[in-house]
């Protein structure tokens, strides 16, 4: 099965917003074994829908088309469909009625403009959408298939789960057994983790994929088939074993979901002071539900003066060594542990750029400590050449893996390979 996927709207094709539904269908089904060949963005334009129409459904087997389904002007997926097919726009009436009763039974006024969402090629096939008011249809032009979904995000998740996955597996005879295993990296790039697991002889039916995500690099290990099933918890021991301490987290999409699951309900807390960070490490652990479960507080000390008042870090540290060193982040751990007796505790103060650097301490420098009731971890690493937003996404994930091995009762701090370390 040839499967591709057409983007439309002017808002993506000029990146005034980033495509994140594309993104998001294409792993999902990457997760089924499902692989996207093909992908296509275009603007709001009636020509160019319907020339694209015509050229991919050529070559596909199926597509699935995002966006344009709306009640305004702008929106022509349908007419665009209905034209590239030669035929009429034809009202349906079950949709119109479903519109009619879904704003009454909301006590809304209906626009006339709704109605529009109502009209669809004559010889389209209406896929419900039970979340919102744009049907999503589906029509055979030339090989393929083409499967319109909307482009409000949880509208097109729910549309692509409960109508589109179901459709092609009874169209296409999708139906092989896949699994899917993911190992999460830092410290190590792309090509180099590459090399080192290019020794190892996968068995028929196993490959494995590489997704950068900086921080993180994924290693996806596919199985297809039962025999290859049967294997793949044999070959993910293996790769692990090669990778050693690169590997941070199993099927966690980040480290931040790897450290909330191994604190919550955990009955250890943690304190996080934050100074380069601004809030990332916090802020990434709060967006998951039930994380007051561990996290007694985050603070950021931007300042040398919320250091000293806010942490009680002594002003001789930062006088005698200033903000970015090792000594300042440990007293900073220890003075933010100390407020609330937490078991953990997490400080990074850094240079994060784009300005601001020394000769001994250029932008990209960054002191991480860890403070636990048993004593402090500290180090600092070299970030060079990274933007703002890389090095204290970088800066974090370390935090988080030097939190991750102490909960593991593992050595705290590792070698990177791509991030260097000072001497104490």
């Amino acid at each position: 099965m040839k499967l591709e996927m057409i983007c439309t709207g002017e808002e993506v094709l000029s990146g005034q917003i980033v495509d994140t539904n594309a993104a998001w269908v294409a792993n999902t089904l990457m997760e089924l074994g499902i692989e996207m060949q093909h992908r296509v963005t275009v603007g709001d334009r009636l020509d160019d829908l319907i020339a694209v129409f015509k050229e991919r459904s050529k070559h596909a087997d199926v597509i699935i088309v995002n966006g344009g389904l709306g009640p305004t002007s702008d929106d022509m997926s349908a007419l665009a469909m209905a034209k590239a097919k030669g035929e009429e726009l034809v009202e349906n009436t079950q949709w119109r009625e479903h519109l009619e009763d879904w704003f009454a039974r909301n006590n809304r006024v209906m626009a006339k403009s709704n109605l529009k969402q109502a009209w669809l090629p004559a010889s389209a096939v209406m896929v419900d959408n039970p979340v919102g008011t744009a049907c999503g249809f589906r029509v055979k032009l030339n090989n393929a298939w083409l499967f319109f979904t909307p482009g409000v995000p949880f509208e097109l998740k729910q549309m692509i789960r409960e109508q589109f996955i179901p459709f092609i597996s009874e169209e296409f005879g999708v139906q092989q057994k896949s699994a899917l295993e993911k190992l999460l990296t830092i410290g190590h790039g792309e090509s180099s983790l590459a090399d080192t697991l290019s020794d190892i002889t996968l068995p028929e039916g196993i490959e494995l994929g590489y997704r950068s995500s900086m921080p993180h690099i994924e290693i996806k290990i596919f199985a297809r088939g039962d025999k290859a099933i049967r294997q793949l918890q044999d070959v993910t021991r293996q790769v692990k074993g090669v990778l050693g301490t690169a590997v941070v987290a199993e099927n966690r999409p980040t480290l931040a979901a790897e450290i909330h699951h191994r604190l919550y309900q955990s009955g250890f807390s943690l304190s996080v002071a934050e100074s380069c960070t601004g809030g990332m490490i916090t802020s990434q652990l709060i967006d998951f539900a039930g994380s007051s479960s561990y996290l007694h507080h985050g603070l950021v000390t931007y300042s040398n003066e919320s250091k000293v008042k806010v942490l009680g870090v002594n002003p001789q540290i930062l006088d005698d060594h200033g903000a970015v060193s090792i000594p300042t982040v440990e007293a900073m751990a220890q003075g933010i542990r100390g407020i609330l007796d937490s078991d953990f505790a997490l400080a990074t103060s850094g240079i994060a750029g784009p300005d601001g650097g020394t000769d001994d301490k250029p932008v990209g420098t960054v002191a991480i400590a860890l403070a636990t009731k048993h004593g402090v971890y500290s180090q600092m690493v070299k970030l060079p050449k990274r933007s703002r937003q890389l090095v204290r996404s970088m800066s974090t994930a370390i935090a988080y893996d030097m939190l991750r091995r102490a909960l593991l009762e593992e050595a705290v701090i590792v070698d990177y390979p791509s991030i260097p370390r000072f001497a104490k």
